[in-house]
């Protein structure tokens, strides 16, 4: 929880008051690997923040799952759409590996914007960032080659190859596993 707190501690200084009242709806959990956070269907109910572990996002495209993406140590996890219109994801999020995290219900998030409006800054700022790693995802697909997509995700998630499949990381890059150990085989 620590870790949160300082995440949201960096963007502005919470105050004692709001940072008792995020830690009063913290829920923390273990959950082990291939658990789902969320799954094609269902509503998103929770934002989770990632003490330890790794997850990803995935969907189904012609009966192939395609990785849309990863998180790990200390990120916030939502499956967006769904949980920002409560409505039926349209992804599934499964871990990778035995995880720690804390979560916050949608109710629990909107009453602490509710009651403390300057929290809704540290929403802004959590968003645009996400939103910045989304809009640099879709340039990295239609303006990088594969070697130079596969270097950022190493850059952006260096344990990646120990915790997600091979399978799991060309479909993220958007290739096929064999132009993903030809590349490999360059390094």
């Amino acid at each position: 929880m620590e870790n949160l707190i300082l995440k949201l501690n960096a963007i502005a200084p919470l105050g004692l008051a709001l940072e008792n009242a995020i830690k009063e709806r913290l829920k923390k959990t273990h959950l082990l690997k291939k658990d789902f956070l969320v799954k094609e269907g269902q509503i998103s109910k929770n934002i989770y923040f990632l003490e330890k572990g790794t997850c990803r996002a995935f969907y189904f495209s012609k009966e192939k799952e395609i990785t849309n993406w990863f998180m790990s140590d200390k990120d916030i996890v939502i499956s967006v759409f769904s949980f920002f219109t409560q409505s039926s994801s349209l992804e599934n999020i499964e871990l990778l590996e035995d995880t720690v995290l804390y979560s916050m219900s949608y109710q629990g998030l909107q009453e602490l914007y509710q009651q403390f409006p300057q929290f809704n800054l540290h929403g802004r700022i959590i968003t645009e960032q996400y939103y910045m790693l989304s809009e640099q995802r879709s340039f990295a697909l239609k303006k990088q080659s594969a070697k130079q997509r596969y270097d950022l995700l190493l850059k952006q998630y260096p344990h990646i190859l120990q915790k997600a499949s091979l399978g799991h990381i060309a479909s993220y890059l958007g290739i096929t596993q064999e132009t993903l150990s030809r590349i490999r085989k360059q390094k």
